[in-house]
Order: structure tokens, then C-alpha cells, then sequence
């Protein structure tokens, strides 16, 4: 079947490894847009922190979507929510007595895409994390929040060996409520139960009234697994990991190589 939805994983996959934007992949999108085809960004960042790719890639239209925090909220591009699934401040509280008890750092996302932590310490990827996405950060117990107060999502962030070590322990605490993903070497992700990139891409493309078989989708690591499985064809980038590696139908060139250009040049404009 032809395609008519591109999905893009944005760190390590659209973007290269300096945090930005190939000419290829620039004139490739364009191209996309000018066949019609719906070029969906599927990242664990909030909108904020996609917003100026979306912009320099020309993704603006009203009937242009995108998927943030790793599934949580689908939306337009202008901010119309479509679906999101959120947390309750008690995950808030589990994820800050796991990370007294591991001493492992910890944050969580509100929708607005405000970083909350517990942690008097603030991790460096938590900082990092806040400047990238261009959100407020703050630190709170989850005592100081009001009852009502939900999260998109939750990530342990630490050295990808600090990670390693209380991964099982993250798993068994938090599998029976949250779907818990290693988006990263230095991210641990504790979600809505419901959420990953593979459901939202399903609910969106359901919305749309496009077919699985007609998506091409583009990721480099674990949490983009779900989405590979659901589309008709899955592209994993060369300095993607060797799990998602596994799960793909097809390998492109690494993010600092053309890429999504090659591999979109190959399976629609031959």
C-alpha cells in the first residue's frame, strides 16, 4: 500500500547526535509535505521541546499532529489534545520513595511540560532534560502538590550504570500500575499503564482513517519497539540499539548520516 503517515523518533533518529536538524532531512520532510503525506513526530520530549523542529521542518499546518511524552498525549501541532493519559500524584509519591530508597535521581512531567522532583540535589540530566525542552523545573514533595495534581510521565535519570542496577527493581515496583521503559541510556520511564508509541500511533491513525500498512515508521531504541510492531514498516536507524534493531523490518544509515533521507528515498521516491 502507499504511504500516507511517516513516524519519526526525534532524539538520536531525526535529530543528529549534535541535537539537530540534517539539510537532508530538512529537503527529504519537505518533500513528504508536498506529497501530503502526514509526518507525525512520536517523542518522549512534550511539545515544547519539539516545537522549533516541527517549525524548521514546516510542520504547522492545523491538520498536523504529533505524539509527546512517549505516547501520553496525542495532539495537533498548534495544541489541540486529541487523547492523553495521565498519572495521579500517588506515582508521584512512589517514584519519590523509590528514589530515597535506591538513592536513584527521579523527575516527573505535568502537562504543561514543568519538571517537578523531590530531589534537593538536582541530577545534571535533569537539568539538561529541562533546558531541552525548554521547561520550568521545580522542586517539590509530593506533599506540596495538591491531590488532584497529575503527571504525563516519570523518569528515573542516572548513568546508564546507576540505571542498570535498580532497572529490575523499577520493573517490580512499578509493572502491576505503569509501563516502565528504558527510553535511553540515562532514561528509565515509568507511564500510564495504557501509553506507549506504538497505542497512541494507533489511536491517531484509527482518527485518520489510515491503515497500520500504510505507516512508515523511523526510531532508534526500546520505547520505539511498540510503534515498530504496529506499522506496516519499520525503519531503525544504524546507531539505534540492537533490540530495536531486532524488531525492524529495515536498516537505514545513523542519524549522522542521511538517515531518514536514504531510507524514505528508497521506500517512496525511488
Amino acid at each position: 500500500m502507499t504511504p500516507k503517515l511517516i513516524a519519526i523518533d526525534v532524539d538520536d533518529t531525526l535529530l543528529n547526535s549534535n541535537i539537530a536538524l540534517l539539510p537532508s532531512t530538512k529537503d527529504i520532510i519537505a518533500k513528504c509535505l508536498q506529497n501530503h503525506l502526514k509526518v507525525v513526530l512520536c517523542s518522549g520530549r512534550p511539545l515544547a521541546g519539539v516545537k522549533p523542529f516541527l517549525n524548521e521542518l514546516g510542520i504547522t499546518a492545523d491538520d498536523q499532529y504529533v505524539i509527546t511524552y512517549n505516547g501520553s498525549v496525542i495532539e495537533s501541532v498548534t495544541g489541540e489534545v486529541i487523547a492523553s493519559h495521565e498519572l495521579s500524584n500517588s506515582v508521584y509519591r512512589a517514584m519519590d520513595e523509590f528514589s530515597r530508597k535506591y538513592h536513584v535521581a527521579y523527575n516527573v512531567l505535568d502537562r504543561d511540560s514543568n519538571i517537578y522532583t523531590s530531589n534537593l540535589e538536582v541530577n545534571r540530566f535533569t537539568v539538561v532534560q529541562a533546558w531541552e525542552n525548554k521547561a520550568g523545573l521545580l522542586i517539590k514533595t509530593p506533599d506540596q502538590l495538591p491531590a488532584d495534581f497529575t503527571i504525563t510521565k516519570g523518569i528515573f535519570v542516572g548513568e546508564t550504570a546507576e540505571l542498570n542496577q535498580v532497572e529490575e527493581a523499577v520493573h517490580a515496583a512499578f509493572d502491576d500500575q505503569c509501563y516502565v521503559v528504558r527510553a535511553a541510556d540515562n532514561f528509565l520511564e515509568v507511564m500510564h499503564k495504557n501509553v506507549n508509541k506504538g497505542a497512541a500511533l494507533k489511536t491517531l491513525s484509527e482518527k485518520l482513517g489510515i491503515h497500520p500498512e500504510e505507516i512508515i515508521a523511523f526510531g532508534d531504541e526500546q520505547n520505539d519497539i511498540p510503534m515498530f510492531d504496529f506499522v506496516g514498516t519499520a525503519v531503525a536507524m544504524e546507531n539505534g540499539s540492537d533490540l530495536a534493531k531486532s524488531h525492524a523490518d529495515m536498516i537505514t544509515s545513523s542519524n549522522d548520516a542521511d538517515g531518514i533521507k536514504n531510507a524514505l528515498e528508497k521506500l517512496i521516491f525511488k
